[in-house]
């Protein structure tokens, strides 16, 4: 409050220099045009950079929602140009940033988009949101579709003397099934068709609308794809070809070339104000789930500590009012799930909850979700995959093969249950296979719960089976379709914020622990989860070498994940 108060001070001394400066600043000639690179990662929002970081800062779809309101009320903007040389983002990702092109679009705006090295499936996309699409003259357009290869190594994994043993709960729960078959299972096959059924049908249906053609031209298009700038521009997918330094020109005219602003610099400066706020105001907290679950506070993936420590923060702060949860994870450790889980339970009994899915959310990543009052997903989201999987390679073949005896002395009948090296007995496979219907029960349990629905309507929906948002929404595991904007709203009525309330990025420090809250009388109740109970013996860390030694009962979804995030 005293660097506030200031601020306020020092910016009210040096006004009468500093009003003439801002009215300055805001100043924008009449007809002119922003400019928006897009190069590289495209996120949902953009979270504060590091000091001293040389890596480019990604576009964020938050900043363009930001763009595109500001523009509404401004007659002296004539158009949008968004130069994409690369677009790194899933599906999801691109759907967010389509809709904003089109929003802007929508607004009476010209949006054109450049494409000075060409694009892909996805920068094609994006493009047909715009009123005209320009290439490189030399670049190569090769909108193909999507297609998804998987490699099964059960032959080589036999030749080598490896033993995988996969235990998984759901129909669906195709985690693993790399390793103990030699093709691919019906169910995987019928869930992977369905997703790329949709994205297929996305591609064409944005293409035949944004270039005002029939959806069997726009099919012809992909199938005859890859095209150079000129043939593309024939075939009516493009509207024409231009270098970087003839764009002033195409906008505007050879005698009058448009003027042509960094939108950045251009919202940064119509947003600031003429003097501070004295009081800061109340917001909403965005609190990130990005990566593969993991225990721990380590920065590279969604370590649980660090997660529960910018929950609790969120929880005690008054000036968050509401939180939204942005999930972007194919999920991963289940203790660590659980505990994240847990705390947002917590949070969300005393303020609202809203969770935002990005490419990505399932298996743990849904799990994690599952405390939110609304759940919201763009319609190419990867969503669901309830199940639970435990995977390890025996190495005892191996071991004989190379003539290398193991002798062990136990105690207990099941001591060497955790031996990476041992293949399990049927008395064992069932102990862990018991585990596992545990934590699945527990998991559709939770689900149900959270989405005030029937467990055997969960059940249903479940068996590990990977969804659409689209499909989801169908199902009832998700609220609404659309991006970060529609989170950030549900979040602000529920909390009945203005719908200008400002929103702020949380996250603990990397280094940070659990900040303490006094526990009511049941929390130790509440906190003896089934899942606890049951993976508190294997509290480990999970990267993949502890999936296959069989050490941790994971929520992790397949090469899904991969492939479209």
């Amino acid at each position: 409050m005293f660097v506030r108060l200031l601020t306020f001070l020092v910016r009210l001394v040096v006004l009468p220099l500093w009003a003439p400066i801002w009215l300055l600043r805001r100043r924008v000639p009449a007809g002119a045009w922003l400019h928006v690179t897009v190069e590289g990662r495209v996120v949902d929002y953009a979270q504060r950079r590091v000091l001293f970081s040389f890596a480019p800062a990604p576009t964020s779809i938050h900043g363009m929602e930001r763009l595109a309101e500001q523009i509404a009320k401004d007659p002296r903007i004539r158009g949008v140009l968004v130069t994409i040389r690369s677009f790194g983002g899933g599906m999801a990702t691109a759907t967010g940033f389509r809709a904003v092109l089109a929003k802007i679009a929508a607004s009476g705006r010209e949006v054109v988009v450049h494409l000075p090295l060409g694009g892909d499936t996805k920068e094609l996309y994006v493009a047909s949101a715009a009123h005209r699409v320009l290439v490189g003259p030399q670049s190569t357009l090769a909108p193909l579709g999507f297609a998804s290869s998987t490699r099964y190594l059960k032959r080589a994994l036999d030749k080598a003397g490896l033993e995988p043993q996969i235990l998984s709960r759901g129909a669906f729960k195709s985690a693993g099934e790399t390793l103990v078959r030699d093709s691919m299972s019906e169910p995987q096959k019928e869930q992977l068709g369905a997703i790329l059924d949709q994205f297929y049908e996305e591609v064409v249906s944005a293409l035949a609308d944004g270039r005002k053609v029939d959806p069997e031209r726009a099919r012809a298009w992909v199938d005859g794809a890859p095209y150079r700038g000129s043939a593309a521009t024939e075939a009516g997918l493009v509207d024409g070809v231009a270098y970087e330094d003839e764009l002033p020109a195409l906008l505007g005219s050879k005698e009058h070339p448009a003027r042509i602003l960094d939108a950045a610099s251009y919202v940064s400066r119509q947003t600031t104000t003429l003097l501070p706020k004295l009081r800061a105001p109340s917001f909403v907290a965005i609190v990130a789930v990005h990566g593969t679950i993991r225990g721990g506070v380590r920065q590279a993936v969604a370590m649980d500590d660090r997660v529960m420590a910018t929950v609790r923060l969120a929880r005690m702060n008054p000036r968050v009012r509401a939180v939204v949860l942005h999930v972007n994870s194919p999920g991963g450790s289940a203790l660590a799930s659980d505990r994240m889980y847990h705390e947002l339970l917590q949070l969300a009994r005393e303020k609202p909850l809203v969770a935002c899915f990005s490419d990505v959310a399932a298996s743990g990543g849904y799990y994690v979700a599952a405390a939110a009052h609304h759940v919201v997903a763009q319609r190419t989201t990867i969503t669901g995959s309830i199940g639970v999987i435990s995977a390890r390679v025996a190495a005892d073949p191996l071991m004989e093969r190379l003539g290398i005896v193991t002798e062990s002395i136990t105690r207990g009948a099941r001591a060497r249950l955790l031996d990476p090296m041992h293949r399990l007995s049927e008395d064992e496979t069932r102990a862990i296979d018991t585990e596992i219907g545990g934590m699945y029960d527990a998991f559709v349990g939770i689900v149900a719960e959270g989405r005030k629905r029937e467990r055997a309507d969960i059940e249903r929906v479940a068996q590990g089976r990977v969804w659409t948002g689209r499909d989801a929404q169908t199902h009832g595991l998700v609220d609404e379709l659309g991006g970060l904007s529609a989170a950030l709203a549900a979040a602000r009525t529920r909390a009945r914020l203005p719908d200008l309330a400002p929103v702020a990025v949380l996250r603990a420090p990397p280094w940070s622990r659990i900040p303490p809250l006094p526990l009511p009388r049941s929390a130790a109740a509440t906190e003896e989860h089934l899942l606890g109970r049951v993976l508190g013996l294997f509290g480990m860390d999970l990267d993949l070498f502890h999936l296959l030694r069989g050490r941790e009962r994971v929520l992790l979804l397949s090469e899904l994940g991969r492939l479209f995030s």
